[in-house]
């Protein structure tokens, strides 16, 4: 089957990330179904769109909006799915729903957005351990001019949305908010703390 203007997807495990294997058991981290930062995020493209043009192909790994494959209840409490489920494990998605892709191992951002690494503060006097609008560019959008991978880069305020990929915490920010871009000192370090 093929959707007019969604991509088919389904999880690339499960629906929910809410376990953790500790030696032998498993630990359950949540049990509601409603809070999004237990909810999967990466997907497998199984069917692309008639009417969009991408680069995304049938197979590449999708990191997607949190609501893709959340459950809810209703009013009167009955468990749901949500708008983009299909059936049996496929899901809709619209290209604005996908925040990143990977092909040949390498992922991707797609137009519109980057990924940012948060930094760690050097200073003392601050009482936080990130420098709080600043990161350096892990994945790039390629519309956007003299910023490259590695780069330094500020953003504005509220612009940034907290993502896990590969086990490295970065922040997804739309393109046009990235507002500056520093020199690098060579002394920033990356702030990826130990629950990650």
């Amino acid at each position: 089957m093929q959707s007019i203007f969604d991509f088919i997807i389904k999880p690339k495990n499960k629906r929910y990330n809410n376990t953790k294997q500790i030696d032998d058991s498993e630990l359950l981290l949540n049990s509601e179904i409603s809070d999004h930062r237990y909810v999967s995020r990466n997907g497998i493209i199984l069917s692309l769109p008639k009417a969009v043009k991408t680069n995304i192909k049938i197979g590449d790994e999708v990191i997607v909006h949190h609501n893709v494959f959340r459950r809810w209840y209703d009013i009167r409490g009955v468990e749901k799915n949500g708008r983009a489920y299909y059936k049996e494990d496929k899901y809709f998605v619209r290209l604005d729903q996908i925040f990143l892709y990977k092909q040949n191992n390498k992922w991707i951002a797609p137009k519109n957005y980057c990924f940012v690494k948060p930094i760690m503060s050097n200073d003392i006097l601050l009482n936080e351990k990130e420098i709080p609008l600043r990161g350096i560019i892990k994945y790039v959008d390629k519309e956007l001019k003299d910023i490259y991978k590695e780069d330094l880069v500020g953003f504005t305020p509220s612009s940034e949305y907290e993502f896990i990929v590969d086990g490295e915490r970065l922040y997804r920010v739309p393109t046009n908010s990235i507002s500056i871009k520093y020199e690098r000192q060579g002394t920033e370090r990356e702030y990826n703390p130990s629950w990650v």
